[in-house]
């Protein structure tokens, strides 16, 4: 294989889920049939590389200082909702339900990976947190054990701090039904049931 198509090989290998067999098949699929793509590709790799960068406020991908959210008078800024990817963000923004604005860790804790308070930028979180404004901070982080420890973890701190913390609800999923839901989200959703 020349250097190049190698090398092609080994980028697309950085992608999440991507295998040496699948990145070789996506680098001959762009080179034999889809040239105009893989150009296009390249372009808009490089101009998100240069352009997006983290909002200073709130950590997510934007192309601006501070991003659309943060700058959105709407927006309800007492309501701080903590995510761990711009992805889980853009979910959240999906159901229409959230008005106040966000901070996005850009991962979770996980010492085990050597991921600690630091690189998920938790001093960032507690500047924006005490800014005077939010007076109640949502945990939105995901509900694997790495997501559950860091939202006990956050949930510590900013409670030391006097801030009140809640966390998303867990369930039994919309349109689920019970024999086909496993035995611990049942278990969790009993546990979190409310009055109606």
């Amino acid at each position: 294989m020349s250097k190049s198509l190698e090398f092609l090989t080994e980028a697309l290998r950085r992608l999440p889920g991507v295998g040496p067999k699948s990145a070789q098949r996506m680098a001959f699929h762009l080179l034999q049939h889809d040239r105009e793509g893989a150009a296009m590709l390249s372009r808009a790799l490089f101009q998100a590389v240069d352009a997006v960068h983290h909002c200073a406020l709130c950590n997510t991908f934007t192309e601006h200082e501070i991003c659309e959210n943060c700058l959105d008078d709407e927006r309800d800024k007492r309501l701080l909702c903590v995510v761990e990817t711009p992805a889980d963000q853009l979910m959240i923004e999906q159901t229409l339900t959230y008005k106040g604005l966000y901070f996005v860790l850009m991962g979770r804790l996980s010492p085990l990976d050597g991921i600690g308070p630091k690189d998920i930028h938790l001093e960032k979180l507690l500047n924006r947190a005490n800014d005077g404004v939010v007076s109640e901070v949502v945990l939105a982080t995901n509900f694997t054990n790495e997501g559950e420890a860091t939202a006990h973890y956050i949930s510590e701190m900013l409670k030391a701090r006097g801030l009140r913390v809640s966390r998303l609800a867990r369930g039994v999923p919309v349109g689920g039904e019970l024999e086909y839901v496993d035995a611990g989200t049942i278990a969790r959703a009993m546990l979190d049931r409310r009055a109606t």
